[in-house]
């Protein structure tokens, strides 16, 4: 669904998609970037680059490097030194949207959660359950 928003870089109105998140100016500038760092990672000498030596090399800022690499357009496989910041603890990664020690956190969290609404299922039936004595004849 198309709706207008503001540009985040510069703050125009434009009619946001699912394909562009940027206004057209600022897209374009963007796929001028992305040329720019792909030519330099294409050089078989800069492939193992790290974010801060493409940053470095080509003048891209890194937030930008981070979105190609996130959407795909550059391959960690091709480029083993790139990635992206995990979403909650900002720890680099090639897939996904978080590191495997909060992936590991988050499915604790969520078994302690279910053991835990299973206790409270339990008390609940247990105050609720009627209880019968029988007296001695």
């Amino acid at each position: 669904m198309e709706n207008l928003s503001n540009c985040p870089k510069c703050n125009e109105i434009f009619v946001k998609s699912q394909f562009r998140d940027v206004c057209q100016k600022c897209w374009k500038q963007e796929e001028t970037n992305f040329e720019t760092v792909f030519k330099f990672m294409r050089r078989r000498e800069n492939r193992a680059a790290t974010i801060e030596q493409v940053c470095t090399q080509t003048g891209v800022e890194e937030e930008l490097i981070y979105k190609f690499v996130k959407k795909g357009r550059l391959q960690t496989v091709q480029f083993p030194n790139l990635g992206y910041p995990c979403d909650k603890c900002g720890h680099i990664i090639r897939t996904g949207k978080l590191c495997d020690k909060c992936q590991d956190e988050l499915r604790d969290d969520l078994k302690s959660h279910a053991y835990e609404e299973e206790r409270k299922r339990e008390l609940s039936n247990r105050e609720k359950a009627t209880y019968y004595t029988s007296r001695g004849k």
